[in-house]
């Protein structure tokens, strides 16, 4: 498949980067992210989704790099949920600096939330990227999404609010 250039797209893609920078990995809760246990190229991946968009914008994505980009957001939204939400408001007002506490009690109180906006922002993404992917294919090919093993339980991930 040739590279994407869909507007809608590409919209898409800046507004999970944007999400991600501004609510997600800010500089109260990007220490707690950083002890999430996920590999470096999972971290990689995550990156080249969330901050490095101006590469992309005018040369297209490769559909299989944005399924894995969005397969590692999966895993690093599962990690957050399960690791950081229910200790992150102890986490984050246990800091002795009293300068930033009604900064950090926001950024706390704000991240589940955040995080939930970031899922489903990523889900919409794989389904947009899905329904492209059956359009562009033959007959006789499979769609890229069915030939990434990593991608079978996706949406599960993204969804699941617990």
């Amino acid at each position: 498949m040739d590279r994407i250039k869909d507007a809608h797209i590409i919209r898409l893609v800046e507004q999970i980067g944007e999400q991600y920078r501004t609510n997600i990995s800010n500089r109260f809760v990007r220490p707690l992210l950083l002890q999430l246990a996920l590999d470096k190229n999972t971290w990689d991946l995550i990156e080249m989704l969330t901050e490095k968009v101006e590469l992309f914008r005018y040369q297209g994505f490769h559909l299989d790099e944005l399924y894995r980009q969005i397969a590692a957001c999966a895993r690093f939204i599962e990690a957050a949920r399960n690791n950081i939400i229910p200790n992150l408001r102890a986490k984050l007002l246990s800091s002795p600096n009293n300068t930033d506490k009604i900064m950090r009690e926001m950024a706390a109180s704000n991240f589940p939330p955040n995080l939930q906006v970031f899922a489903e922002n990523l889900n919409e993404l794989f389904l947009n990227l899905m329904e492209m992917d059956k359009a562009g294919v033959s007959k006789n090919q499979q769609p890229v999404y069915s030939q990434i093993p990593e991608l079978s339980n996706v949406s599960v991930l993204l969804v699941n609010r617990r």
